[in-house]
């Protein structure tokens, strides 16, 4: 087995953890808050690595980091709330289709060709997303289910602000500018709500923002070492760590609707990373 994908395997198992943790402690911390310590804590973090590094904050391009510190806040918002208010591996699965909506997006924004052949895997893949939502039963679950989804679109966002900004920006600076926007996002929605962290609310609250930093580092060295498509194929196993965890801690088993409509998104979004890949390649030939 290669580097990249050991590592990708290794990513997908911390950030896992650091997803069992968000769980834990939102029995107690309200979501804003839980998104707050974890971005005030990166972005020290970040900005002694920034630094040490001896980067500099460029003067271009704020806008755009900005935006995608604001998608990114939103993905994370969404993405914690989901995981507090929901079995652990339906807000993996859901979170998940972010590559479905990574090529709707990039169509629309950075004139990227859509493939017909891709159609029919996003329509399977939102099928897919239809029946973890389950909006014939509506309920306080299907409106969870639908922040999951918007998780995914808000960290497809934020990948295509990533791609435009990784040309002229270093990476702990993209990274820094979205603790940051994160930070200050999440101030104003935990202000009335916030609660007085326990002892051991602030343990799992300092290790959600360092495994998370992990977890970005381990990922960044995973794509340096692999074709980005294997990688982000390889991750999908991370929805077993979560299934795992899910059922060790919370003893939540999914149901035929949530394993049927997994079984679509994880196919699906393998189907179009191979298509990708595949266009990539053609590109490429032609090129040369």
């Amino acid at each position: 087995m290669k580097n990249g994908v050991i590592l990708a395997v290794f990513s997908s198992f911390i950030f896992s953890i650091m997803n069992v943790l968000v769980k834990a402690v939102s029995v107690n911390i309200p979501t804003a808050e839980v998104v707050f310590f974890r971005s005030v804590i990166g972005a020290v973090v970040v900005f002694w690595l920034m630094k040490q590094s001896k980067v500099i904050f460029s003067n271009k391009g704020v806008p755009l980091l900005v935006t995608r510190g604001v998608l990114g806040a939103l993905y994370l918002m969404a993405y914690f709330y989901a995981i507090a208010h929901m079995p652990l591996t339906d807000a993996s699965i859901l979170v998940h289709l972010s590559p479905v909506f990574v090529i709707i997006l990039s169509t629309i924004f950075l004139k990227e060709k859509l493939l017909k052949q891709a159609i029919p895997y996003i329509t399977l893949a939102f099928l897919g997303a239809f029946f973890l939502i389950k909006p014939f039963s509506y309920s306080t679950y299907s409106l969870v289910a639908l922040l999951g989804v918007l998780s995914a679109l808000f960290a497809a966002g934020a990948s295509i602000s990533i791609r435009m900004l990784t040309k002229k920006h270093h990476k702990y600076e993209i990274i820094f500018y979205f603790l940051v926007t994160s930070t200050i996002v999440s101030i104003p929605l935990m202000w009335k709500n916030f609660v007085i962290p326990s002892f051991v609310d602030l343990l799992y609250l300092i290790g959600i923002a360092l495994i998370s930093l992990l977890g970005l580092v381990v990922l960044t060295t995973a794509l340096t070492h692999e074709n980005v498509i294997v990688v982000e194929v390889v991750r999908y196993i991370g929805i077993f760590f979560n299934a795992i965890w899910g059922f060790l801690f919370w003893l939540e088993v999914p149901d035929v609707l949530t394993v049927f409509g997994g079984v679509l998104i994880i196919g699906a979004c393998i189907a179009l990373s191979k298509k990708e890949g595949t266009s990539q390649k053609d590109k490429l030939a032609l090129d040369k």
